[in-house]
């Protein structure tokens, strides 16, 4: 094929992405309407019949058309997801009076292009005209700006899929008076980034977060001549490589650092593992409340009484009330040595019935419950 011909091509290509993005923005603007109607007549945010009956035609209309019916299926299920998403928060917003701002201060640790700064661009991105960011050193800092109220909310990072869960923001969870308010769910996508194509055999110096280190081991071993080093943030750190401007350093960071830092991006998906998600939790020092319809989450901390079986004792409670527990952590006990606080976060609730009782119950048994927040859960049922 000629170069001519092959130019012309993705022009058309080009011109049929901009109508296709054209096409969604113009069918979220209806998305907008729909909520604002449901808002006003308190209908069910979600309608899972009429989501089958949508799928079954976006197959036989692919199939008509030629497309592969499981691609269309699976691209319209992103799009519903995104549907259901932005009406979930917008009736959250409202219920809890939060409708009318159209700014946001978020804190979060990081630089900007740090994944907590993309989480926090992805969670509230459709809801406010105006997202201020501040990047801070450390976890405790975000968090403290909310505390003070220079910040209306902090965005956490909580647990890795690769990695595990992140004991500082447990920590400060207990140790802080905020609540948690929602979560956000985002994909880490970890790339080789440079200030110029070059062979990799060249580079001397890597740095990133220590969890990139972790996330990134398999291919980090494979680099027998380079040094790695540990940075307070993978956007840091590519901005660190931008400033030093030596073609045999390099960073891991995001795709977005890359572009926004103007850095060549060596070699894409070097995770251990291409499903490489981090769960981000909202904190703030009020708490919202969750219509009863949305599917929701209960987050709490509790200690229990030093004696056998205790743990036991408080956990048995939720499956005798028929609520199912999704997360349990252990965390030391600061300053109480060979004392354990356990984090659970259960599907549930806090208007419920059954959870109020299981929580009163548990309260009876343990030593401390504190009850960190009920939020909406990020991906729908």
């Amino acid at each position: 094929m000629k170069k001519e011909k092959l130019t012309e091509l993705r022009d058309v290509i080009d011109k049929l992405d901009k109508q296709l993005i054209d096409t969604l923005a113009e069918r979220h603007k209806v998305v907008q309407q729909v909520i604002s109607s449901k808002i006003e007549t308190t209908k069910n945010i979600r309608d899972t019949d009429r989501e089958a009956i949508l799928l079954g035609k976006i197959r036989k209309m692919a199939a008509e058309s030629g497309l592969d019916p499981y691609f269309a299926e699976s691209l319209f299920r992103d799009v519903i997801f995104q549907s259901v998403r932005y009406q979930t928060h917008s009736l959250i917003d409202h219920q809890n009076e939060l409708s009318a701002a159209q700014t946001i201060t978020v804190a979060y640790q990081g630089a900007e292009g740090a994944y907590s700064h993309q989480a926090a661009l992805r969670f509230f991105g459709e809801r406010y005209s105006d997202i201020k960011t501040i990047g801070h050193h450390s976890f405790e800092q975000a968090a403290e700006a909310v505390e003070n109220e220079h910040a209306d909310v902090a965005i956490l990072p909580i647990e890795n899929t690769t990695a595990g869960s992140i004991n500082n923001t447990y920590d400060l969870l207990f140790e802080k008076n905020l609540h948690l308010i929602g979560e956000e769910i985002l994909k880490i996508s970890h790339c080789l980034l440079t200030l110029a194509p070059i062979n990799t055999e060249n580079i001397r110096r890597i740095v990133t977060h220590s969890l990139g280190i972790t996330q990134c081991s398999r291919f980090l071993n494979s680099l027998s001549r380079c040094t790695i080093e540990s940075y307070p943030d993978s956007a840091m750190a590519a901005s660190h490589i931008k400033k030093e401007d030596d073609l045999s350093q390099a960073a891991i960071a995001s795709p977005y650092a890359a572009e926004l830092y103007g850095l060549h991006i060596q070699q894409e998906q070097i995770s251990n593992q291409e499903e490489n998600y981090t769960r981000f939790v909202i904190v703030s020092k009020k708490p919202v409340t969750i219509d009863p319809q949305l599917p929701s989450k209960t987050s709490l901390v509790l200690a229990t009484v030093d004696e056998k079986g205790a743990l036991i004792r408080c956990l048995r409670i939720l499956d005798e009330m028929g609520i199912n527990m999704t997360k349990l952590e252990s965390r030391p006990h600061q300053g109480k040595p060979w004392q354990y606080l356990f984090y659970v976060d259960i599907e549930g609730n806090l208007a419920d019935m059954n959870v109020q009782k299981a929580l009163k119950e548990i309260d009876k048994k343990a030593a401390y419950l504190k009850v960190l927040g009920c939020y909406a859960k990020n991906k729908p049922e």
